[in-house]
């Protein structure tokens, strides 16, 4: 399911981009001109109804794959999931992390690590 919604979300979004692309300028950007300001809003042309109608279906995908997701999701948080995590995916309590408890490498003895000898 979430993938069939996933696609039709790519779908919508790249015929978003080329609905939008096949729009005429109306004039400077970011509202700078285009026009009169009192003469009213002009008829909405077959191409910004379409526009109109791909992006409130791409909201809609974005809403349900988000829906989708959380419900997938399990109840724990990441954190919860790192602390309980000690065993390996087998399951069988006998077999440890190879890294240990912690993500510090091994210690080898009391003394001070020393750096490698220079050539």
């Amino acid at each position: 399911m979430q993938n069939v919604v996933l696609v039709i979300h790519l779908i919508l979004a790249l015929c978003l981009i080329a609905i939008v692309l096949f729009q005429r300028s109306e004039g400077g950007g970011l509202g700078i001109g285009g026009g009169n300001p009192m003469a009213g809003r002009a008829q909405a042309s077959p191409l910004s109804k379409l526009t109109w109608a791909l992006a409130v279906a791409f909201l809609i995908t974005s809403m349900v794959l988000t829906i989708l997701a959380a419900r997938l999701a399990e109840t724990d948080s990441v954190l919860e999931r790192l602390q309980g995590t000690t065993t390996l995916e087998s399951g069988n309590p006998d077999d440890s992390s190879p890294l240990g408890d912690d993500l510090l490498p091994p210690i080898l003895g009391d003394s001070p690590a020393t750096p490698p000898p220079q050539e």
